[in-house]
């Protein structure tokens, strides 16, 4: 018993040193943060670990752009810093995906069970194209268990009526 009590120990040990390591590694990404800036450095971008921006800045040049050129390279920098710090984040968190991988799958410890991991689907790139344009059009959101006024006409409510 007592030797079955010092291996439980010893498993809940190396959990807890696995959660301390886990929550270092999550303590060190959510401080990053990336910068992007333009290369005559009137306008530069910062954003969070969540790719957030957090920042902006402009140079005293800054009147000669054109309030079209401003947003756009404001869109562009903050693209440019997010992927930058999501870079980061996975360089961080590349000790927990590298252990992960060397982990056994489910089908190699239990003979005849699937790989469920092939099933699961990725998920497709996100667009960077602002709203409106072509390359959005593919992509339309269906809702089919949104319930719409004409499905419950005996009632007159909807998800537009003042109740919400």
């Amino acid at each position: 018993m007592a030797r079955r009590d010092a291996e439980i120990a010893g498993v809940m040990e190396e959990f807890r040193s696995r959660i301390r390591e886990i929550a270092e590694m999550q303590q060190q990404r959510v401080k990053l943060t990336a910068t992007a800036s333009t290369r005559d450095r009137q306008i530069s971008v910062t954003v969070n670990a969540n790719g957030v921006i957090i920042q902006t800045k402009f140079g005293s040049g800054i009147g000669e752009y054109s309030y079209e050129d401003i947003a756009k390279s404001i869109t562009r920098l903050a693209q440019q810093a997010a992927e930058d710090v999501f870079d980061q984040s996975k360089q961080v968190m590349a000790p927990l995906a590298e252990e992960r991988a060397r982990l056994p799958k489910l089908s190699d410890v239990i003979p005849g069970m699937p790989d469920f991991q092939s099933e699961i689907p990725t998920e497709p790139p996100v667009s960077v194209a602002p709203p409106g344009d072509a390359e959005r059009e593919d992509a339309q959101l269906v809702f089919t268990d949104v319930e719409t006024l004409e499905d419950k006409p005996e009632t007159g409510k909807g998800v537009t009526d003042s109740v919400w």
